[in-house]
């Protein structure tokens, strides 16, 4: 029996291993830089806000700041009620690249952020927008330009990294360190042409592209979707590219409660089910692997106790030595590039809560929900 378990866990980790050499490899040795020279888009950068006033009281004046020959911020302020309004009105004369668009109105045959981003795609004066969350911060007053360096006639997609502050806490550090490899798979995904998401707190595409796939008239209904859905539609084999500088970051604000960052995970987790069916193999097979090596180990190596097989022991100690050095050695790399958004010697303990992490999740997703249709 605990042979037969060995190879089981052997096989899991060859499609692990596979994973890691085919995608991450392309990511771990990716070398290209921002290049500030040529010419460069006119960028309109959209703001979907409900109630963020604290918020928008920092991030505007750090957009507005941006060193960048071109540009707007188009604020689009979706029926707050806590002062944004009154606060833009007061300060707007100030801000030289600040737009200011109130939504009032909200529709039963499309979400309110969907409705919000059409809206602005609609206004925007540039052909290529780039788009960010209120509680989300640029690295550097280079962010615009990092982004739209990697735009070009073959490229309409430019999918950039938004890591988590870092605070104190087990939620803290499980949430950078979930961020941090789910950045792992969707650049390293596109690196092999097989983008299939990207994150709206920092994401750009020309507007063309929006307009061409229709916006979000497929998934119009689904609260979020908005990055990773549209991505699913409307991202080619050659159409992408990534910014992983330093400067192209945008850092946001993590959720600090377990009860807040679960229902933010059951929102962006409900709609993966929604992606292509490719995708949706390529992932699933991802992380299933993931969860049957942690499950395969541990029951090869209780077995193995019990026989007093030691052969067994030390095989099961073999394999996932072998897998732990070569994720440990790609994840080192990068996150160097990354920005060492997670601490590296935390890794082997990230590896099992991730196990843990999609083996109640996985289950989650299985389950239908009732889609949002607000904010709150």
């Amino acid at each position: 029996m605990a042979d037969y378990l060995l190879y089981v866990l052997g096989a899991f980790v060859l499609i692990q291993l596979f994973y890691y050499f085919y995608f991450f490899t392309r990511l771990a040795f990716y070398g290209k830089n921002t290049n500030y020279g040529g010419a460069l888009p006119g960028i309109t950068v959209l703001v979907c806000a409900w109630n963020e006033r604290e918020n928008l009281e920092e991030l505007l004046p750090l957009l507005d700041a941006q060193e960048y020959p071109e540009f707007e911020v188009i604020l689009l302020d979706d029926r707050s009620d806590d002062g944004s309004e009154e606060f833009i009105r007061e300060n707007i004369n100030q801000w030289k690249n600040i737009r200011y668009i109130r939504i009032n109105d909200q529709f039963d045959h499309i979400t309110p952020k969907k409705y919000a981003l059409t809206v602005g795609m609609k206004q925007a004066n540039y052909p290529v927008a780039l788009m960010t969350d209120a509680d989300c911060r640029p690295a550097s007053v280079h962010w615009i330009a990092a982004m739209a360096s990697h735009v070009n006639d073959e490229k309409d997609i430019v999918l950039g990294f938004s890591p988590y502050e870092k605070r104190s806490g087990l939620l803290n550090w499980f949430i950078r360190c979930e961020t941090f490899y789910t950045a792992v798979q969707y650049l390293s995904f596109s690196l092999a042409g097989l983008t299939y998401m990207g994150v709206g707190r920092n994401i750009l595409y020309k507007r063309s592209l929006f307009f061409a796939n229709k916006g979000f008239y497929t998934h119009r209904r689904i609260f979020g979707g908005d990055d990773d859905i549209f991505m699913n539609e409307a991202a080619t084999s050659t159409n992408a590219a990534i910014s992983i500088e330093p400067e192209s970051f945008a850092y946001s604000q993590p959720k600090t409660t377990w009860s807040d960052w679960y229902r933010q995970k059951q929102r962006h987790l409900s709609v993966s089910r929604f992606y292509r069916t490719r995708n949706k193999i390529l992932l699933g097979l991802l992380s299933g692997s993931h969860v049957a090596v942690w499950t395969a180990g541990i029951a090869t190596l209780a077995v193995g106790i019990w026989e007093n097989n030691i052969i067994v022991m030390a095989g099961v100690g073999i394999i996932f030595g072998v897998r732990w050095v070569i994720q440990l050695l790609l994840l080192i790399l990068i996150n160097i590039k990354l920005g060492k958004t997670v601490e590296w010697a935390t890794f082997l303990f990230m590896d099992f809560a991730l196990y843990v992490y999609y083996l109640i999740f996985g289950l989650i997703t299985l389950t239908k929900r009732k889609p949002r249709t607000s904010w709150n």
